[in-house]
């Protein structure tokens, strides 16, 4: 997600570089809303950023056909489904209108009590056009008490379960929040002309010039208007209750992103310096699977002393396959993106580092693929424990049953996925890698120690649209 405020900017075209800076996070479909201080626009579709928007629809929306005025705001949103199949009605922003005005919303999470607020809505005449808990959560605000879209928005937080930071536009504003527990990141910059930008990640910040302040607090609510930055936090936060998750940082955020004040690319190189210290091998070299386990293989082979190459060769072209919305997709997709370089791996003992195996279903393809290269062995490290538990706070790790680590031991997995041998970091030395405060971290895909309630039918119905 991201939010522009700066009136006089082309808002729409630096929220189109922005959701570049943030393809990673969503490959499935895009949308911009703007407004120009009266009237909110929007346009979004299927499909990634670059194929959603051309210079047409830049124009159109920056107001720069004939009779249209130039929006001083604009929010974007590229998804990553987690409740809601992947068509057209799901596609974020979604629009929602109050008595006191209109509103666009985008939003990063997952709301694990949606069905209930969903029910509640609809017994009170209110109607549904998509399956999305997004919808949900803008018509929560849309008809919420309250005078202020801020006294909406802390009447939602006191509703909604999950996992929930969002952008939201109205005619004269930009409403930007994370949920009182703060699963979801959100980062606050400040544009070189004066304007204001939130987003996902600072490093879409970077990517339009703004410089990043800070990270918006858990449960906070910022509305920036023509008079400014107005900062609340909601009843409902406080510091005990944060849980920021930590596969963001293992996994989910680019390296060149601060998040907690951390760099991500420090944070993953040290996870690699202590996976090397917990599980050695007997290798002659390291290799990544890349993009996001590039530093922490790093690390490994600096910690154990062996050279690090690049034995497997990445298509740009090819998204992310964790991301992928449907099994076959991720299969296909692994065959495309890598080609293992023979002449590099042949009668080598490779070590081979990744950030996390989840159903197993694509590392063991990169096993066989790093054996047919001629690889005499193959050392299978993750820079994370092992995946035993479902996520419900918007990353799509599927069902409990789906989890390989949650069905097999690790002689099992190591058999499933073909390897010579099989280690994994300790929470203990992720959550010290990662730095910060360890009891602020949401661990539960690894622990199941969820820091809200979650409901008993959740592992079957969630995303059952995979």
């Amino acid at each position: 997600m991201v939010g522009i405020w700066a009136p006089g900017a082309s808002v729409a075209r630096m929220a189109y570089i922005a959701l570049h800076a943030l393809q990673h996070r969503g490959q499935e479909s895009a949308g911009i809303a703007v407004t120009d201080g009266g009237q909110l626009s929007l346009h979004k579709r299927l499909g990634l950023v670059s194929s959603v928007f051309d210079e047409e629809t830049l124009t159109r929306l920056e107001g720069r056909e004939e009779g249209g005025r130039p929006p001083k705001a604009a929010i974007g949103h590229t998804r990553y489904s987690t409740t809601g199949s992947n068509t057209m009605p799901n596609v974020q922003p979604v629009y929602a209108r109050a008595d006191i005005g209109e509103l666009m919303l985008g939003h990063n999470g997952n709301l694990t009590n949606a069905t209930w607020l969903r029910d509640e809505l609809t017994e009170q005449g209110i109607e549904f056009g998509s399956a999305s808990d997004t919808e949900v959560l803008a018509k929560l605000i849309a008809h919420a008490p309250g005078r202020t879209w801020a006294q909406r928005v802390d009447h939602a937080f006191h509703r909604a379960v999950g996992a929930f930071t969002f952008t939201m536009l109205t005619e004269t504003a930009l409403v930007a929040a994370r949920d009182p527990v703060g699963f979801r990141p959100l980062a606050l910059g400040r544009l070189p002309g004066g304007g204001w930008a939130v987003a996902s990640e600072s490093c879409a910040l970077d990517a339009i010039g703004a410089r990043f302040l800070r990270d918006v607090e858990a449960g906070e609510v910022l509305t920036i208007d023509d008079e400014g930055v107005h900062s609340h936090r909601s009843s409902r936060a406080s510091p005990e209750r944060e849980r920021l998750c930590v596969f963001e940082f293992v996994y989910l955020a680019r390296p060149d992103s601060v998040m907690d004040g951390r760099l991500l690319y420090e944070a993953r190189l040290e996870m690699g310096r202590r996976l090397a210290r917990e599980q050695p091998a007997d290798a002659d070299l390291v290799i990544a699977v890349p993009d996001s386990a590039i530093p922490a293989a790093i690390g490994y082979a600096e910690e154990a002393g062996l050279p690090y190459r690049e034995g497997l060769i990445k298509s740009r072209y090819v998204g992310r396959t964790f991301i992928q919305p449907a099994q076959r997709s991720r299969d296909e997709a692994v065959r495309m993106k890598f080609n293992p370089l023979p002449e590099l791996l042949s009668g080598k003992r490779v070590v081979v580092v990744d950030d996390s195996i989840v159903r197993g279903t694509t590392t063991g393809p990169i096993v066989e693929m790093l054996r047919r290269a001629g690889a005499a062995e193959v050392h299978v490290r993750i820079h994370s424990p092992q995946m035993r538990h479902p996520c419900y706070m918007g990353v799509d790790t599927g069902r409990r049953e789906e989890l390989i680590a949650a069905n097999h031991s690790l002689e099992g997995i190591r058999a499933a996925i073909g390897a010579d041998s099989l280690g994994y970091l300790s929470k203990e030395a992720m959550l010290e890698a990662v730095g910060g405060r360890t009891d602020a971290r949401c661990t539960a895909c690894f622990d199941g120690v969820y820091p809200t309630d979650v409901p008993l039918e959740l592992d079957k119905l969630a995303l059952e649209h995979r």
